[in-house]
């Protein structure tokens, strides 16, 4: 794990989350730890109400994580063995997790070139009479094409579930994410563009029934205390995490049109160089968690990635093998070759630093020691 008080240009800035610290934040988690109201309770029915209003949809429902999210998500929906779930090869470890532990049959597909998600024409493709549910992930930041999706399953009858857990604020078409299909499963994790100080997350749904279940499902299956009406979880959003992304929620847009800034800033700056980017998409689509930089191979990558630390820039490479090569998904049979372009990008893709409060000056420096690189290796594009 890297030590962000080496970089020059690190990936995290927390003390710019927290401007109003001492006035408000510290004082307000005091009166938590003195309530002795820490999970559940007023705090997280509070952040569910704004999260929901913030969204635009009926319901939010607290996890203790984005993992569990996908988890609860797919469970409320009946889904299980025998049931196969089409998602994509392109994506963090714990959306296929999710589909594995709830013992159904993942289905995974490939990945767009140019904007790095599902490929919703292989979805389709992929889609049989046992395909129960659809999890498409909103990757980087950058939405996918709900309606399509949501025709998609339509269609067959299957369930539409949003990973959102890189995408809090992202539209599609105008919309916000994770609330027009099934269940949004987000993550409030400390990376995140709404981040919580530790794991946290929630599924919203615009379903009164689907939410009920969740709620159940959370808190170990109880309608009250000692009343188990199914088999549960213990998967409760602690009071102290509902607080700050509450506290949080109101800067969220501020904080993502920001970096929408910073993204169009390395875009500008890096063109001519043999490199390319994830395609944006419209305006609003993109939220830019994360900032994908894609070079024309692995040895380029990962000697890019070098000289950019080495110059104190906290450069990383996110999901450096894609789902089906993982060793803990082995069963499942995967095979190199399978999904070339998930393949391709997880050989040749890395992230540059991107904040809210990143400067022109840290911009800069990043982008001339990105040239500085190249031009020891070969010359800019249209050089020469």
């Amino acid at each position: 794990m890297t030590n962000p008080s080496k970089y020059r240009v690190p990936k995290y800035n927390y003390a710019d989350q927290f401007p109003d610290i001492d006035t408000v934040t510290l004082p307000a988690l005091r009166r938590i730890l003195l309530s002795g109201e820490y999970v559940l309770g007023p705090e997280v029915e509070r952040f569910e109400r704004s999260f929901s209003d913030y969204l635009g949809v009926g319901h939010t429902v607290g996890f203790n994580s984005g993992t569990d999210a996908l988890v609860l998500a797919l469970d409320a929906l009946g889904i299980g063995p025998g049931d196969e779930v089409v998602t994509v090869a392109n994506s963090f470890h714990a959306t296929l997790q999710a589909i594995v532990r709830l013992g159904a049959t993942p289905v995974l597909v490939d990945c767009g070139e140019q904007d790095f998600l599902i490929d919703l024409d292989q979805v389709a493709a992929a889609m049989t009479a046992r395909t129960k549910a659809v999890i498409v992930v909103h990757l980087f930041g950058r939405s996918v094409d709900v309606s399509a999706a949501a025709e998609l399953c339509r269609r067959s009858g299957a369930e539409l579930i949003e990973d959102c857990a890189q995408a809090t604020g992202a539209r599609f078409a105008g919309v916000r994410v994770g609330t027009t299909s099934a269940a949004g499963c987000w993550s409030f994790a400390p990376a995140k563009n709404l981040a919580a100080a530790g794991d946290g997350g929630a599924v919203t749904s615009a379903d009164a029934d689907t939410a009920a279940r969740l709620r159940l499902l959370r808190n170990f299956g109880q309608s009250r205390q000692n009343q188990h009406e199914l088999l549960g979880y213990n998967s409760r959003l602690d009071a102290l995490h509902a607080c700050l992304l509450t506290e949080k929620l109101d800067r969220l847009d501020r904080w993502n049109a920001a970096r929408v800034e910073v993204a169009a800033a390395y875009r500008e700056r890096l063109t001519g160089l043999p490199v390319s980017f994830q395609a944006p998409g419209a305006p609003g689509e993109h939220v830019y968690h994360l900032f994908q930089l894609r070079t024309e191979s692995q040895q380029v990558r990962d000697g890019l990635v070098d000289h950019l630390q080495s110059r104190g820039i906290d450069a990383v490479v996110r999901y450096p093998a894609p789902l089906h090569l993982q060793p803990a998904f082995a069963p499942l049979g995967g095979r190199a070759g399978a999904f070339p372009v998930a393949e391709a990008l997880a050989s040749q893709n890395l992230c540059l630093p991107i904040r809210p409060d990143l400067g022109a000056n840290d911009i800069d420096f990043v982008c001339e020691s990105a040239a500085e690189y190249f031009a020891g290796v070969r010359p800019a594009v249209g050089s020469g």
